[in-house]
């Protein structure tokens, strides 16, 4: 028995994006899908130079564990790597970055490379797996126990994510092997999908709808439906025999969303928000772009007369030129470095109505600010408590997630205190009127008691501080 893959890919950029920052690949031997971050069109690039370091591995004859694996982590590395040098290169690119989740294989063994929240599943026999691990604040509040599986589904900061492909860290992916057996079938998807449809809804369609062509198109359009506020990108993939299995292997490879729409430069300059290349239609373009706007100076020292004249100071001040410019190099070097050491802070802080995370410090130099909005967020500024100023005090990305997180958390917990202390008021209020009315049926039969309807009495999440609740 020879097992392959019969698969199907399509990529969706929702209802309310303007682009597809989402990137996939779907190959005989591999399978991976990158879902970018960082706003603009740099999120399409970090995706596309994801899909496009990993997607080589396909045409390789990998076999063992130990290259399959080394394999997916040379790829990591040489996105990454791709990723720093077109931010120091571009500074308006800075801080783009993506999820990857990849699975090669080799056979009935399959190397699986996760980090981000897009996520793969495995439906076998009937039964539907999680295989990936989400990399996000909430998921680790439920991994320590401090928010229920049920609260982290619909929770509005499940997609902080605090671990993913950037190249301005050196978070590693997660590796692991898995086997694979005939009539497995593995969804990889991003969060576009996870976010608005249930696992509930994802077993029925993987269980139900044979043909995967047809699954990823149902998974796509209940997406849709369900709001589809994001890019959406899936991959169905079944494992066939290719001797005896009904469904022929499919052979070809695919490219879907940004990774399809066009090479790295040109995402690039679309990122930047730079100007075309020059155009070779015009003769002096090329002059004007080698020399820097310096243009006048170069025929200066090509003509004849006055050459010397030209020439001259430049010879008798080797040392004053050489000083300025290491000087120059010294506060170039000063200012970069104090900017990248102030970028590594981040802060909350109002943004007009709403709180957002805020990039830098919250301080002015002549005016110019040393911030910028990092990531806008759906907290409001009056559910902010008022032991805690807004701006906070700059600290790493991590901590001030989580201070945003336990401002989410404290408010619901007073808003549910307030619903549980009007429950029991109004509880106690149509108590009485039973109990008066009960002692008057004691004298007089005829009386009809009133009902005591009420609904549910509401439960106080578990991570309040003197909750109760199912957590």
């Amino acid at each position: 028995m020879t097992l392959a893959l019969h698969y199907a890919l399509r990529s969706d950029v929702g209802l309310l994006r303007e682009g597809n920052e989402d990137s996939a690949y779907a190959g005989p031997r591999l399978l991976a899908i990158a879902d970018g971050m960082g706003g603009h069109a740099a999120g399409e690039v970090a995706s596309a130079v994801a899909i496009s370091a990993i997607a080589p591995l396909d045409r390789q004859n990998l076999i063992s564990d130990d290259d399959m694996l080394n394999a997916l982590a040379d790829a990591v590395a040489s996105a990454r790597a791709t990723l720093h040098d077109m931010s120091i290169s571009d500074p308006a690119v800075e801080g783009m970055g993506t999820t990857l989740t990849a699975m090669l294989w080799a056979g009935a063994r399959v190397a699986v490379c996760h980090i981000g929240d897009s996520r793969a599943y495995l439906l076998r026999d009937g039964d539907l797996y999680q295989i990936t691990r989400d990399h996000t604040l909430i998921q680790s509040l439920v991994d320590e126990g401090r928010l229920s599986p049920a609260a982290a589904a619909n929770h509005p900061q499940r997609s902080l994510i605090m671990r993913a492909l950037q190249g301005s860290t050196d978070a590693d992916p997660d590796l692991a092997m898995h086997d694979a057996l005939l009539d497995d079938r593995y969804l990889l998807c991003s969060d576009g999908l996870t976010d608005v449809v249930g696992d509930e809804a994802v077993h029925q369609i993987l269980s139900t709808v044979p043909d995967a062509d047809d699954a990823v198109s149902q998974l796509i359009a209940l997406a849709i439906r369900n709001g589809g506020p994001d890019n959406i990108t899936c991959i169905v993939a079944d494992v066939v025999d290719t001797a005896t299995g009904p469904v022929r292997a499919t052979t070809d490879a695919r490219l879907a969303g940004a990774a399809a729409g066009g090479d790295i430069s040109t995402l690039l300059r679309a990122a930047s928000g730079g100007a075309p290349a020059v155009s070779g239609d015009d003769p002096e373009a090329a002059p004007r772009a080698s020399l820097n706007g310096h243009r006048g100076r170069g025929a200066a020292k090509n003509a004849d007369e006055g050459a010397d004249d030209f020439d001259l100071p430049r010879r008798r001040w080797p040392l004053v030129t050489s000083i300025l410019v290491v000087l120059v190099v010294l506060i170039a070097a000063g200012f970069y470095f104090g900017y990248r050491s102030i970028q590594g802070n981040y802060y909350l802080a109002a943004d007009g109505s709403h709180v957002s995370i805020y990039r830098g410090i919250s301080q002015k130099i002549a005016f110019v600010s040393l911030s910028s909005v990092y990531q806008k967020t759906t907290v409001l500024t009056s559910e902010v408590p008022g032991e805690l100023s807004l701006p906070t005090t700059p600290t790493s990305l991590a901590k001030t997630r989580a201070t945003l997180t336990q401002i989410t958390q404290d408010h619901n917990c007073d808003v549910v205190s307030q619903s549980r202390t009007a429950w029991q008021a109004e509880y106690a209020q149509k108590r009485q009127v039973y109990n008066a009315a009960k002692k008057k049926q004691a004298k007089h039969k005829k009386i009809k008691l009133p009902s005591v309807s009420m609904p549910p009495e509401p439960t106080l999440p578990s991570y309040c501080a003197d909750g109760s609740g199912a957590g």
